[in-house]
């Protein structure tokens, strides 16, 4: 398989997914509360994130979230793909990690663009008091594709 389907495969794969579950999760969980599974180990509650992981920068005015959440967001990603597709070097498994950070940056952008610069987040998981911030499936991939990026990389070193 080559790169750029090899690329399209993971963003196609990663922006559906994750669009799918927030659209879920707003059907079923927006307004409903807090659900709990495994003795409070998994949560799922509706959430929708106007900041950025963990709602940092959330207090900030809206046009200067929307420039650095969305603007900047959006260039980043613009150059980080055609770094990706230019780049004459890169292994499967660094395409693979790119298109993982790229895809989900890519549909928390689209969340922002078509909620009102809010992402919606509903998982959360964690034990007693010790517990992660609200997340999503992209927020996943993108820490997914960044373990990726820096596991490969001490690999090759």
């Amino acid at each position: 398989m080559n790169k750029l389907t090899t690329l399209s495969l993971v963003l196609v794969a990663c922006i559906g997914c994750d669009q799918s579950t927030k659209y879920i999760a707003k059907y079923y969980l927006e307004g409903q509360g807090r659900y709990s599974f495994i003795g409070d180990t998994f949560r799922l509650g509706y959430s929708e994130n106007t900041g950025a992981f963990l709602g940092l920068g959330a207090s900030l005015p809206e046009h200067v979230r929307t420039i650095m959440f969305s603007g900047l967001v959006a260039i980043f990603l613009l150059v980080f793909l055609v770094y990706i597709i230019k780049s004459s070097d890169i292994s499967k498994t660094g395409i693979i990690a790119s298109a993982l950070i790229i895809g989900g940056g890519l549909s928390n952008l689209i969340d922002r663009l078509v909620n009102n610069g809010a992402v919606i987040d509903f998982l959360n998981l964690g034990i007693g008091s010790l517990r992660t911030g609200i997340f999503n499936v992209a927020d996943m991939a993108i820490m997914l594709g960044a373990l990726l990026l820096l596991v490969h990389k001490k690999d090759t070193v």
